[in-house]
């Protein structure tokens, strides 16, 4: 950093290029990365004295240290200046800055609705006058303020807003791969440094002269600040012994250098002058803004020894004190002794009395002995940081409320809890190292330590017979004990405990679950009870589901995200899922940076569940990649498993039979020897679909009443009901036109329809398909096409639409057909069901009609996918396409499996012709 006195030197290209950036006519964004003491912060005052020339309106803000775990924080101080401006917002985009500025207890909003937020205020800010936004120490902002200023400066272009951001090289921050525009600040040439020493110190002597320049490198901070380390003479020498000592540091980095030359100034200074820079150094000192969610930093006053020093700045407009670099910050934290910084942490802990997660931070480091209402106010600040997308924080606040238990149980309950936190935030390991610290050596593992283990081996290795046994073992244990403080604990291995069951998908396993729910009574909330029923056998406890579902919505905003996730999977199970999606997707970003992983890859699943079901199957393919990239990522192998099922039964539908069959058999193979009945469902779902999609009936059939026999809906087998069509259809394609007439039956007997809009509209158009009689099988037909949100299921309503043409086909005539088989033939066309479209097709022939030729839109292929594409027409593996393009042969089979589709064809040996007639088309 280079003093606001001295001119600036040597910087020519960056003055040059912050000039062009500032001026230019479209909105854009720069980051400048150099390291400390380079003068990056000089640059950002260069860049705002050109755009208060051109009448620009400035804002200006710095990432501080001392919050760089308070989700928002941030975000806060940038918008500080603006914030009078939101009431000009609409409605939407004011709940969304009061949600994370703690203004309404409504749950703080997805990186890109936040993002989408920001960049409305400042367009409204600009409206005026060009306005530039710097930040400087930008290493320093917390990760959810850093990803939603990422997101905002890639989306500038257009607008009259300028993002300016200054990072140290040397120090990790989620601007590393933000994707913005990059100027690097290097040091000063020789010939530079030498003119800003001598600028700056013009008669100081030659041996002092030449030891700076060589120790200085071209940092422009060193040249200003080592003289002063090298004695203050008349005659502009130096003192011998500094130089000795200054040329004997010369293996210590300069950072650290610089530090201890600040060192020297504070300990120079009086004790009270001292502790009054201690309270702002770990406070962060006052910058901008005052009051709001974070409360007002720290002001140092009576401090003019420390700026006489040249330790502190003087803000020209407002007269607050400032440090004049991090160094000296951080060197006055350095130099505190231990007692001094808890007392500071205790003063500050009481300026912010009135703000949770800011006093929390400053009890966490005054607090030495344990300290039950110290651990009580972490324990609290951890559920407020969960609730803003920050798990990652309230881990580590909980781990340290439980070094500040005063007792066993409350320790171990808070350590439990963190990995609980931990492992939903996919912090596996973490989350097993804080389990054995929660359990004592030679006792037994507390409920809570029970729980976190639990979660753990259930999510990472797909274990569910130990872990039900240990979680009901646990539950029993606190039923036994009776209530007192563990309601939490007790309410989480019961919501496990149903997790682990419907995986389980086997009768004995939700009749002990059910069984042991019933034991605990008014313990178990009526939440959990819905869970308990539409998880478990919608069929026979799904009756009422829905309202109560729709009722407990209402308390979306205020649940945490492992709840929202629970309460969705319940709307799943159904069929309501689609009115949910939107708040899914609000959080689902979030959560996966720096919340919980977990809770986001489970609301993924979710959202491709809706996709599939309303048609949108693109973009459940890219849903389904994604969750499956994470949870392999995260190791959690059940949900990598789950995400492979759910694009099994994706590919089956498409047609792409040996995808599906890979895909499937990878799950089952998976799945079946743990015991997890829920996915060995999927895959038997999956492998029913691809055999209808192939017209391989019987072997679709086979599938079929392996999940379920005709006639009945068994007991606790989550796909029975979801693949009704399946067995229906592939029944009366074999001739066992009892079997699918009793199945029909048996849906409308277990009242089906009144279950879910899904359920109704397959179980009347199974009663159209098995009709013993032409009247009832037109009025069941009319009840399916007529039911409101038949629209909303697409493929299954236009495989009702087929199965009734080809009867009317038989009954009434072809011309009567052709208005059932036409829509089903374009709805199959469209969602790209190329098995059953090629069926309708044939089916319309037949009834007369000539079927549209299908001419599928060609949809370009990326780089990536044309250049595997490519090499995979020119004859190569999977495996060496990977060595190649340094990709696995996993990753290249998903991406020849997404190309396949895209160009129209289903196998590799028909990739040369397709390619060839793309050859006009350019790769995006």
């Amino acid at each position: 950093m280079e003093s606001s006195t001295v001119p600036m030197v040597g910087r020519a290209g960056e003055q040059a290029e912050l000039a062009a950036f500032v001026t230019a006519t479209a909105g854009r964004a720069l980051v400048l990365r150099g390291e400390t003491g380079v003068g990056k912060t000089s640059l950002l005052g260069h860049a705002v004295a050109l755009a208060e020339r051109e009448g620009h309106a400035v804002v200006r803000a710095a990432g501080v240290e001392a919050e760089s775990a308070l989700p928002y924080a941030g975000l806060h101080q940038l918008l500080h200046p603006l914030l009078g401006e939101v009431a000009r917002l609409d409605d939407g985009t004011r709940a969304a800055f009061d949600a994370v500025f703690g203004r309404t207890e409504e749950e703080p909003p997805s990186v890109m609705r936040l993002g989408i937020a920001v960049l409305g205020l400042l367009s409204l800010a600009a409206a005026r006058r060009p306005l530039l936004v710097v930040l400087d120490d930008g290493q320093w902002v917390d990760d959810a303020s850093a990803d939603v200023c990422g997101f905002v400066g890639r989306r500038l272009a257009g607008s009259p807003v300028r993002l300016l951001i200054a990072v140290r090289s040397d120090t990790a921050s989620r601007f590393d791969t933000a994707a913005l525009p990059e100027r690097s600040v290097a040091a000063l040439g020789t010939e530079d440094a030498a003119l800003l020493l001598d600028r700056r110190y013009p008669r100081l002597g030659r041996q002092v002269r030449r030891t700076v320049l060589e120790q200085a490198r071209g940092n422009p901070l060193a040249l200003l600040e080592l003289p002063a380390q090298l004695g203050d003479r008349a005659d502009g020498r130096a003192d011998d012994r500094a130089v000795d000592a200054l040329v004997g540091e010369h293996g210590v980095p300069l950072p650290r250098r610089l530090q201890q030359l600040y060192g020297a100034r504070i300990a120079a200074l009086g004790e009270r002058v001292r502790a009054e820079l201690l309270l702002g150094a770990l406070d962060g000192v006052a910058t901008v803004p005052t009051g709001g969610p974070f409360g007002a930093r720290y002001r140092m006053r009576d401090a003019d020894e420390a700026v006489a020093a040249g330790l502190l700045d003087v803000e020209p407009g407002t007269g607050d004190l400032t440090f004049r670099h991090p160094l000296v910050r951080s060197g006055v934290v350095r130099m505190a002794t231990a007692d001094q910084r808890r007392s500071a942490h205790l003063a500050l802990a009481l300026v912010h009395r009135e703000h949770l997660e800011r006093r929390a931070t400053h009890l966490a480091a005054a607090t030495v002995d344990p300290d039950e209402e110290v651990a009580a106010i972490l324990e609290a600040a951890a559920g407020s940081a969960t609730r803003r997308g920050g798990a990652l924080t309230a881990v580590a606040w909980l781990t340290r409320a439980a070094e500040l238990s005063e007792d066993d149980s409350g320790r171990s309950r808070r350590l439990a809890d963190a990995a609980f936190v931990a492992g939903h935030a996919g912090r596996l390991g973490q989350a097993q190292r804080l389990v054995v610290s929660a359990s004592a050596p030679g006792r037994a593992a507390p409920p809570a330590a029970v729980l976190a283990s639990a979660y753990q081996a259930f999510y990472q290795d797909g274990e569910v017979r130990s872990t039900g046994r240990q979680v009901t073992a646990a539950i029993e244990q606190l039923r036994d004990a009776g209530s007192g403080g563990s309601d939490e604990v007790l309410a989480r291995l019961v919501t496990l405990l149903l997790a682990i069951s419907q995986y389980a998908g086997e009768r004995p396993a939700w009749e002990r679950a059910h069984a042991l729910l019933a034991s605990l009574g008014d313990r178990v909330t009526g939440r959990t009870r819905i869970h308990g029923a539409a998880w478990s056998d919608v069929v026979r406890h799904g009756t009422g589901c829905a309202a109560a579902v729709e009722r407990a919505t209402a308390d979306l905003p205020v649940l945490e995200p492992w709840e929202v996730t629970r309460l969705a999977v319940s709307a799943y199970h159904l069929d309501l899922l689609g009115q949910y999606r939107p708040h899914l997707r609000r959080v689902v970003d979030r959560e996966l940076e720096t919340g919980a992983v977990a809770s986001g890859m489970v609301m993924l699943h979710l959202i491709m569940l809706d996709q599939l079901a309303v048609g949108e199957w693109d973009s459940a393919e890219a849903t389904g990649q994604r969750v499956l990239d994470l949870a392999e990522d995260h190791g959690h192998a059940l949900f990598a498993a789950q995400s492979r099922a759910y694009l099994a039964q994706l590919a089956a539908l498409r047609g792409q039979l040996a995808r599906a069959r890979d895909l499937r058999a990878e799950v089952d193979a998976w799945a079946r020897p743990r015991g997890v009945g829920f996915l060995t469902q999927l895959a038997d779902a999956a492998g029913a679909t691809a055999a209808l999609s192939a017209g391989d009936h019987e072997a679709a059939y086979l599938y079929a009443i392996g999940i379920t026999p005709p006639g009945t809906f068994r007991r606790y087998t989550y796909q029975a009901s979801r693949t009704l069509l399946d067995l229906v259809e592939a029944a009366l394609h074999t001739g066992r036109v009892e079997q699918a007439r009793a199945h029909a039956l048996a849906a409308r007997d277990a009242g089906l329809p009144e279950l879910s809009p899904r359920l109704a509209l397959v179980t009347y158009g199974a009663l159209a398909m098995t009709a013993e009689s032409e009247p009832e099988a037109a009025e069941m037909f009319a009840r399916a096409v007529a039911h409101p949100d038949a629209a909303r299921f697409p493929f299954e309503l236009a495989r009702i639409r087929l199965a009734h043409g080809i009867r009317v086909r038989h009954v009434s005539g072809r011309v009567t057909a052709q208005h059932h088989l036409v829509p089903a033939a374009e709805a199959f066309e469209r969602l790209g069901a190329a098995g059953w479209a090629e069926r309708a097709r044939a089916e319309l022939r037949a009834a007369g009609a000539v079927p549209r030729a299908s001419t599928p839109r060609p949809v370009p292929l990326t780089w990536q996918e044309r250049r595997i594409a490519d090499l995979a027409a020119g004859g190569l593996t999977n495996k060496e396409i990977g060595t190649r393009m340094h990709l696995s042969p996993r990753t290249v089979s998903s991406h020849l499996y997404r190309v396949f589709p895209k160009l129209g064809i289903t196998t590799r040996a028909a990739l040369r012709d397709a390619l060839s007639r793309t050859e006009a088309v350019a790769p995006v």
